[in-house]
């Protein structure tokens, strides 16, 4: 049977009156976001409403370390795509978390994204799971140096690469195809020499232990889950709401579509994360 205008209405009515009881029933949240927080602001997801890839897969790290033709294209890349990716600021979805935590709900904000806007909206207690990409790092001797810094250097040796454009890709790069980067000049640590890259974590590279462990204690704390924006789909996010089921918390989610977790939810709404969060504001 068909649903009508009426019925939809009354359907996602009903999402948000089960996620404010959700939230409100359980003050002591662990909150665990993913690419849907930030597709408002301009920054594209990496899956499809099946949890499948929109895309090729994200460099690994085995070919960034191994490979200087790999890292020539990926830093050319950056180079066109960190001129949007950047300036990007926080949505509605981030203000409604922060506000969240100011309401004092949370334990910690758990965030598989690389782009900064929790802290950006004003959240204070963020683990970046994943890293940050406004920072970059060498490889050799860890000296740190900030991701627009780094910009200005990729300009200065690769000037004419500025006036290309193409689409963004998620990971603050673009889908910039049929250039030889072979003459793409990537600019060696200041420090030492090494090879610079972004400090974020690559597919094929390990979160780091501290990270994880933090993680787990604010999970121990909480006694419920909200997932927002994430399918889940990567096992370094999954983990957490698999531990937390199998201590017996609750657990609900916001995402469009098909998450990996799907059975061991309590509560799935499946509307854009900014929507379901709005009673917050």
């Amino acid at each position: 049977m068909e649903r009508t205008a009426e019925d939809h209405s009354a359907s996602l009515a009903l999402d948000h009156e089960n996620l404010r009881h959700f939230i409100e029933q359980h003050p002591r949240l662990f909150v665990l976001t993913g690419a849907g927080c930030s597709t408002d602001s301009g920054i594209p997801d990496y899956r499809d409403n099946n949890g499948g890839w929109k895309r090729p897969q994200p460099v690994t790290y085995q070919a960034f370390m191994g490979e200087q033709l790999t890292r020539q294209r990926y830093w050319a890349r950056s180079l066109v795509g960190w001129q949007r990716f950047g300036k990007a600021r926080p949505n509605a979805t981030h203000h409604a978390l922060a506000r969240l935590e100011q309401q004092g709900r949370t334990t910690m904000l758990l965030t598989q994204n690389v782009d900064g806007l929790h802290q950006a909206a004003g959240h204070r207690r963020v683990i970046d799971l994943h890293g940050r990409l406004d920072e970059v790092r060498c490889m050799n001797c860890t000296h740190r140096l900030p991701r627009h810094a780094f910009q200005l250097a990729l300009i200065e040796r690769n000037p004419d690469w500025v006036l290309l454009d193409a689409g963004d890709a998620p990971d603050g790069d673009a889908d910039l195809e049929n250039q030889d980067f072979s003459r793409f000049d990537v600019p060696p640590c200041p420090a030492c020499g090494g090879i610079l890259k972004p400090d974020v974590v690559f597919f094929g590279e390990n979160v780091p232990r501290e990270r994880v462990d933090a993680a787990v204690t604010s999970l121990n704390e909480a006694d419920g889950v909200l997932v927002v924006g994430s399918s889940l789909m990567v096992f370094s996010g999954y983990r957490f709401v698999a531990a937390a089921s199998k201590k017996g918390k609750p657990v609900a989610a916001i995402n469009l579509g098909r998450t990996r977790a799907d059975p061991l939810l309590s509560l799935k709404v499946e509307q854009p994360c900014a929507d379901a969060l709005a009673f917050i504001a």
